[in-house]
């Protein structure tokens, strides 16, 4: 369960009241008591509403959030997540701090490297260090690998997206739009025609061709910077976006292209592997079901197991037995989930047999199985033999049982 109380009041962006507070604290807690294990909200501005506008809690005051925050401590239970730019950062992790040290509860936050401010995740950690001293509980939530979209004829975002000439076909089912796009004629008046990128991602990526990578089979999340379109259009003395054009003709127009935006300003996983390996740290984000048109991050447990633990080859991996218990009992632990993440008596069994030297990311695929047949990203994995809920067959060789063991939780579980 989650609740999104923040915002600003009515048309004049007025803001609260002590008694809008309290009736935000009030929904809080009624969620808390019906059994959500914590309260979520965003202050990022990457986060904005279907109309353009940012999400309500994106400027909330210190006052709002602390008001809603107390009522953890209040109950004693229930984590307060974010995901935010923390910006101003001293103000953001001073009234962190302030809540964990007040509530006695957890406060996590997304925590990435990101190219305008490219030693923040450093003193992020520093923080979570000095709150750990002080007795506090602050997390950095950490990810595995780059957050990244991926860009394809079939995704919610591509180079070509604003062309006009794109938009006379974008409507026409892949097939076809992959032959027009093939002809010489079709192919040069996109390539020269001139487009005001008004949409800022557009805008950002068209500016950020070093930053875009084939992403290829099986997929590269760590690609060396001359895997780039920038340097491959440099070595071969065309234009980036000619070089964009031919790569998303490949497999029929299902080719898809990678752009890390976060997690990558240096070209390599070494400040991924410093966030993860810190003491503080939770592994998280990864994106399953938001964003489904223009990210898929919900194979990052697996990666972790692949890449991070067996193939990777650019630098240091990490032993086995820590990837299991961080993506098991730490994560469990976090959010008061005292009866699993351990092979132990009194524990769920909860188990994944997992074929070690077979285990494969396959690249991700769009499918259309939403309402309207509107598409998603999904990412496949090779090498689960059997998957285990409560001791129970859910899942053999990728294929389900039928069995539906699992169950509603509510609140905090103990062992």
């Amino acid at each position: 369960m989650r609740a999104y109380v923040m915002g600003e009041r009515g048309a004049k962006n007025e803001p609260p009241t002590p008694e809008d507070i309290e009736q935000m604290a009030a929904i809080v807690r009624e969620g808390i008591q019906a059994g959500a294990l914590g309260f979520t909200t965003s202050r990022t501005l990457l986060h904005r509403a279907v109309d353009g506008e940012p999400v309500p809690g994106t400027f909330a005051s210190e006052d709002e959030v602390l008001g809603i925050g107390r009522v953890l401590g209040e109950l004693g239970r229930g984590v307060f997540e974010m995901a935010s730019d923390l910006a101003p950062e001293d103000r953001e992790l001073a009234w962190v701090h302030q809540l964990a040290r007040e509530t006695g509860r957890p406060v996590t936050f997304a925590c990435l490297q990101n190219d305008v401010n490219p030693d923040q995740w450093q003193r992020l950690l520093r923080s979570a260090e000095e709150a750990a001293a002080e007795g506090s509980t602050v997390v950095p939530q950490v990810a595995v690998r780059p957050t990244g979209i991926l860009m394809g004829l079939e995704s919610t975002v591509h180079p070509f997206k604003q062309h006009r000439a794109y938009m006379e076909i974008a409507d026409k089912p892949l097939a076809e739009r992959v032959a027009i796009l093939r002809t010489p004629e079709f192919r040069e008046r996109i390539l020269n025609e001139k487009v005001d990128f008004s949409d800022p991602m557009s805008a950002f990526v068209m500016a950020s061709f070093h930053k875009l990578f084939p992403l290829g089979d099986p997929p590269d999340y760590e690609p060396t910077a001359d895997q780039s379109v920038a340097a491959i259009a440099k070595r071969e003395g065309r234009e980036p976006l000619e070089v964009v054009y031919d790569m998303l003709l490949r497999q029929d127009g299902r080719e898809l292209l990678y752009f890390p935006i976060l997690n990558y300003a240096q070209f390599d996983f070494e400040p991924i592997h410093e966030m993860l390996t810190h003491p503080q740290t939770v592994l998280g984000l990864s994106d399953g079901g938001a964003h489904c048109g223009l990210i898929c991050d919900a194979s990052a447990p697996t990666y972790l197991l692949t890449h991070w633990v067996r193939d990777r080859k650019r630098g240091e991996r990490v032993p086995l037995e820590w990837a299991v218990q961080a993506q098991t009992r730490r994560t469990a632990e976090l959010y008061g989930l005292g009866d699993r993440g351990l092979l132990a008596p009194g524990m769920l069994a909860d188990v994944n047999l997992i074929d070690f030297d077979a285990l494969r990311v396959a690249p991700p695929e769009m499918t259309y199985d939403l309402p309207s047949n509107a598409g998603r990203l999904v990412q496949h994995a090779d090498g689960y033999r059997a998957t285990l809920k409560r001791g129970e067959l859910v899942f053999q060789d990728g294929e389900p049982s039928g069995a539906l063991p699992g169950r509603l939780l509510r609140g905090p579980q103990p062992a």
